[in-house]
């Protein structure tokens, strides 16, 4: 048998054997930053900037909340401050004008639909709900980066905080 008939029928039997050759990633294929993206990712931190640099934690220092990114194109995120109060009555529908105010201060939600601008690395939310109903129905362009398992955006101006914010998540274990 020659030796390219040999590298073949070596090459074939691998499988059989229990032996996986590398994967294209494994091989140096770069993964896309949408693909990069897809899954779940919890917040580190929401901070707005400064201009002196300083920063200010805009749903206090630990934030609670996720986003998802799915290989299809939707997406949900979520974010609350850790230290939301309990309302009195026990009953949402129910909270004292103060409990309110908490809540929606300290929390944020949306949902839509998502697209990656590759070569300007921008995520682009296409906004179809939200708790703050101004962004209902509209695009919202963030540049972000992905390292590993870190996921960084930042919003040139923040509806809240009144000045540029940057968020950053970990992936979801």
């Amino acid at each position: 048998m020659n030796r390219l008939g040999t590298i073949t029928l070596a090459a074939m039997a691998l499988p059989f054997l229990g032996i996986a050759l590398p994967s294209g990633d494994a091989l140096g294929q770069q993964k896309s930053l949408k693909e990069q993206l897809v899954g779940s990712w919890e917040y580190v931190s929401i901070d707005t900037i400064r201009p002196d640099g300083s920063r200010v934690p805009n749903f206090g220092p630990n934030p609670r909340g996720f986003a998802a990114f799915g290989a299809d194109g939707r997406y949900v995120v979520l974010i609350t401050r850790a230290d939301l109060p309990k309302f009195a009555s026990g009953k949402r529908m129910e909270g004292t004008p103060e409990e309110h105010k908490a809540v929606v201060q300290g929390s944020n939600a949306h949902f839509g639909r998502y697209t990656v601008d590759e070569a300007g690395k921008t995520l682009i939310f296409h906004i179809d709900t939200s708790t703050f109903p101004n962004w209902n129905g509209i695009e919202q362009k963030r540049p972000f980066t992905v390292a590993e398992d870190e996921l960084r955006w930042s919003n040139p101006a923040s509806s809240g905080s009144g000045g540029p914010s940057e968020l950053v998540l970990r992936r979801a274990k």
